[in-house]
């Protein structure tokens, strides 16, 4: 999409200017507030035109944090951050971040340097050079474009937007030789002073998602109504659909599941929920049985469905599937009736097809049959760990879990019933990687500026704890509820269950409390529910970091799950 194309004109400045500081103006008219970025030889000049923006800039420790924390930044807002990265080694440590948005479909923008024009690919040696950066990093990446000259900076940063917007969302790539950033850009197109008229340009001159096939919802509408046993599932593409998807279950009277990034769509308790559990045998089975299985932005993919890894997963009934990405509609499952549409479009118009058409299957007792049994097949050991999530969603209004891969975010995931979306979202999920917990939470609280809490093992955040120095210096009331198994836990016991050595997975475990002193954080070890309580009273409006660590083998734990109570 050209900038030609816009409904406004465009004005000149004939004030010097260089392609770096121009970038920077384009960025805040697309409506970036934040970049997350470590200054580099190769990207200072990046930093030129900043102060002349109300761009905030966040100087994490290490370039994969700067991605996730641009992934939690969008999670909890749904605005879309920054990352400026250095050519070379700072491309290469964000990758893992890259991959992990892609993964789950998180919107995010890279920024990178690349090596001055004559010397991009020439092999001899120069500083952080990449054999071929650009393609390396499209791997990762929606898109990777390179602005070769300053006059396609504008319609360049347009492209990465028209796909934030209108397709399947994930990172994109932009990469500048440091000779370009430098280049003069006095005669490129600036965008306009910042105004609500302008505002209303931006979102004009946007591309969207599509709006369904009315066709195609009609026979979708008709398979419903005739429907005997229908399943309903949301997937976290729905995260910004509004009530209809309350209504859409109600409306269908089917039993509803809700992937790991759609929890919140339905309240906690809903009678129609069935939660996340969609991969163990008591939600398989009523998916497996239903005549017409309704999937609405979700890929149907195994760390949601079939999170035992066993294939055992399957749809028999008509399959219908909404969804933004048109490859999507057709894997791992084949659509019966594939529409090509925006969730919220999707769903509000079903709900306008099916409100003259009053649905009764009687899904209210089949699905607290199916939550008996689902009881019975959760871990016995995830009660405790998901009474502790309860005690603290319903202590901390409107608070934000972000979670790593970690114990008891395993159990939160099939147990935990967040009041709203985008309060709920961890790395176990798609990519599945460790680390990432800390940095996004970080990212989530300077989003939200509310209540946000990081759940992390004691490995894991060893991947990326320089993060919580960041947190210090911004002054971030972030609570680290460190779950403490000695090590790589959840691997160790995967290796017991199948007789393998513990190699690798004991590792030592520093001390916290003076690892948090070091880094200006707080400190508390947890060792009863009451404990938990006072202190998220006197710490989550404070202003720093504190290390809650609990250690796996507490009483305390267990002790809360005797009187806890799932799909309550």
């Amino acid at each position: 999409m050209g900038q030609s194309d816009q409904s406004h004109q465009l004005t000149v400045n004939d004030t010097a200017i260089t392609c770096g500081e121009l970038l920077v103006e384009w960025l805040e008219y697309y409506g970036v507030d934040t970049v997350f970025g470590i200054p580099g030889v190769h990207t200072v000049e990046l930093y030129r035109g900043l102060p002349n923006t109300n761009i905030r800039h966040i100087t994490p420790r290490h370039e994969q944090g700067a991605g996730f924390m641009a992934d939690g930044y969008y999670r909890a807002s749904g605005k879309v951050a920054v990352c400026f990265i250095i050519t070379g080694p700072g491309m290469t440590n964000i990758l893992t971040a890259m991959a992990q948005a892609a993964a789950d479909s998180i919107p995010m923008l890279i920024i990178s340097s690349v090596n001055k024009i004559a010397d991009t690919g020439s092999g001899e040696g120069h500083l952080h050079e990449l054999h071929d950066q650009q393609g390396l990093v499209s791997k990762a990446a929606l898109a990777s474009k390179t602005i070769w000259q300053p006059e396609a900076l504008p319609k360049v940063i347009a492209e990465a937007f028209a796909l934030f917007h209108s397709a399947r969302p994930g990172p994109v790539h932009i990469q500048l030789p440091i000779d370009v950033i430098t280049a003069d850009a006095s005669h490129v197109p600036k965008p306009p002073k910042s105004s609500q008229a302008e505002v209303q340009n931006v979102a004009a001159s946007l591309a969207t998602l599509p709006a369904p096939n009315p066709a195609q919802l009609d026979l979708a509408a008709q398979q419903l109504i005739a429907a005997k046993n229908p399943v309903l599932l949301f997937g976290g593409g729905c995260v910004a659909v509004d009530g209809d998807a309350q209504r859409l279950a109600e409306l269908l009277d089917a039993p509803t599941f809700l992937t790991i990034n759609a929890k919140g769509l339905l309240p906690p308790a809903h009678p129609l929920s069935l939660g996340s559990n969609q991969s163990l045998p008591a939600g398989r089975e009523l998916i497996t049985n239903a005549d017409v299985v309704l999937a609405i932005g979700t890929e149907l993919g195994e760390t949601d469905y079939d999170v035992g890894f066993d294939g055992g997963f399957k749809i028999n009934g008509t399959l219908i599937r909404i969804d933004c990405d048109a490859a999507q509609l057709h894997r791992p499952f084949r659509a019966d009736i594939a529409i090509l549409s925006d969730a919220q479009m999707a769903v509000s118009a079903l709900c306008k097809r099916l409100s003259d058409h009053p649905l009764d299957h009687q899904a209210a007792p089949r699905v607290k049959a199916a939550q008996q049994q689902i009881i019975k097949e959760i871990p016995d050991n995830f009660a405790g760990q998901n009474a502790l999530l309860k005690c603290i969603r319903d202590a901390v209004d409107d608070v934000i879990i972000v979670g790593d891969s970690t114990q008891p975010v395993y159990a939160g995931n099939l147990g935990f019933e967040a009041v709203k979306t985008r309060k709920w979202f961890n790395s176990s999920t798609g990519f599945g990687t460790l680390g990432y917990g800390l940095p996004a939470a970080i990212g989530a609280l300077v989003a939200a500026q509310g209540p946000v809490i990081s759940l992390i093992g004691d490995g894991g955040i060893q991947f990326t704890i320089a993060e919580l120095i960041c947190a210090a210096e911004l002054e971030l009331p972030l609570i680290v509820l460190l779950w403490n198994n000695q090590g790589y836990g959840e691997i160790r016991r995967y290796m017991q269950e199948r007789g393998l050595p513990e190699i690798g997975v004991n590792i030592k475990t520093p001390n916290f409390e003076s690892l948090a002193a070091g880094f200006g954080a707080g400190y508390r070890r947890i060792t009863s529910e009451q404990q938990l309580l006072e202190a998220l009273k006197q710490d989550i409006t404070g202003h720093k970091p504190v290390i809650y660590e609990v250690d796996e083998a507490d009483d305390f734990i267990e002790e809360m799950g005797k009187s806890f109570s799932y799909f309550s």
